[in-house]
């Protein structure tokens, strides 16, 4: 139960991550006071397709900028595609200009 519980509150910061901007697995993890738990946010990201209201899992990469989570969409490219249709560039699975689009939720939002 407090992993579903967990799920929904990465769920919840995905989806304010605005159209054209990523972040990462650690940052939402340590937004939500679990700073160790960036495996744990890749999980609920695989299980992101099945969640309502719909979650832009493809804003969330690795540290690095790595689109370590393609595999889990319906096609090998639709992650980068969804992407770039955004305006974020990627080369070789990375994304391109990453300090400049990333959206930090600890900076950007506050905890109620």
């Amino acid at each position: 139960m407090a992993e579903e519980n967990f799920f929904d509150r990465v769920y919840e910061v995905v989806r304010l991550i605005p159209a054209g901007r990523v972040t990462s697995y650690g940052a939402i993890a340590q937004f939500l006071g679990s700073k160790g738990s960036a495996r744990i946010v890749g999980y609920a990201m695989g299980a992101a397709g099945k969640a309502f209201p719909p979650v832009p899992a493809h804003r969330v990469v690795n540290s690095q900028g790595l689109l370590t989570g393609k595999f889990h969409f319906d096609s090998f490219s639709q992650m980068e595609d969804m992407l770039a249709s955004e305006g974020i560039m990627v080369e070789d699975s990375k994304v391109q200009n990453f300090k400049k689009v990333f959206w930090d939720p600890s900076i950007e939002l506050t905890v109620d």
